[in-house]
């Protein structure tokens, strides 16, 4: 009776956990994580206690199976010390709101999406597509990114002010830009957009292209989207240099408003997989 009592007991916790906490905190997956581990604790308490009780029918004190135990859990403590500091910052990182499912995070100097936080790891999809489990205890710094992508500024220098060339070298950027996004959609996780015509007070002229990048990936940005971008403007002015082209990184900005949010990164993530529509242009906004 006591055993079947205490296997019935952990069907009812099992059962209502997930409810009572579920209406506590704001995420499913958090309220998973808390729910699995409290259901461990519980159900542990109980066929521990229902082991015990049914040692003592069949005559073995209790005295000398909470010894037992006793000495079996020291062992087992000096050699799980890293498995609790794992449990306890997996509930730091629940109850302090730093992650949750579907976030675009840095975790551990791991970057993607934030698959499941568990008790022992973080699970994350990267880059690639690879699944990537990062015990717990490893956390020493979480980068969250609230749009699930990095904004990157590029503002190409224009080599004059005269009408016609601030024209073509809109069209010029217009296909560079569209081209790299058709080029690298993993990476560009949306169209980029192509801004207007700027001018300083210093009398130079620039035209700015927003990208947004998966993070950890700005590279490309650096690297061929720049020189292609130089390459395109050279057709204006021959001595056109890469120095005239710079690029700047935002996280977040005023923009992200949130009935203005693009969907969650694992709806971008899906988007990319299947390439950038052939229709699809960048946007151009006047000055």
């Amino acid at each position: 009776m006591i055993v079947v009592s205490a296997h019935v007991g952990v069907i009812i916790i099992r059962h209502v956990g997930r409810r009572v906490l579920s209406s506590r905190l704001g995420s499913e997956a958090k309220a998973q994580t808390v729910t699995g581990f409290a259901q461990s604790l519980l159900v542990f308490v109980l066929y521990f206690g229902a082991f015990g009780f049914g040692l003592d029918e069949l005559g073995v004190p209790l005295t000398t199976y909470l010894a037992g135990a006793s000495v079996i859990g020291l062992a087992v403590s000096f050699g799980s010390q890293g498995v609790v500091q794992d449990v306890i910052t997996g509930l730091t990182v629940v109850f302090s709101d730093t992650l949750d499912v579907g976030d675009m995070a840095n975790v551990g100097g791991q970057v993607g999406i934030v698959e499941r936080i568990g008790m022992r790891f973080t699970t994350l999809i990267g880059f690639a597509g690879e699944q990537v489990f990062v015990p717990n205890r490893t956390i020493a710094n979480v980068i969250n990114y609230p749009d699930g992508y990095i904004r990157a500024y590029v503002d190409a220098r224009v080599p004059s002010t005269d009408e016609d060339t601030r024209t073509k070298a809109m069209e010029l950027l217009g296909r560079t830009a569209h081209a790299a996004y058709e080029q690298y959609p993993g990476v560009l996780l949306v169209a980029p957009t192509v801004e207007g015509f700027r001018e300083t007070s210093a009398g130079y002229g620039y035209v700015r292209i927003k990208f947004r990048v998966w993070p950890g990936q700005s590279q490309l940005i650096e690297g061929p989207i720049k020189e292609g971008i130089a390459n395109a403007l050279k057709q204006l002015d021959a001595s056109y240099a890469p120095w005239m082209v710079s690029v700047y990184y935002r996280a977040g900005s005023n923009e992200s408003k949130p009935g203005n949010r693009l969907p969650r990164p694992a709806v971008l993530r899906e988007e990319s997989r299947r390439g950038a529509p052939k229709s699809a242009a960048p946007k151009t906004h006047a000055s």
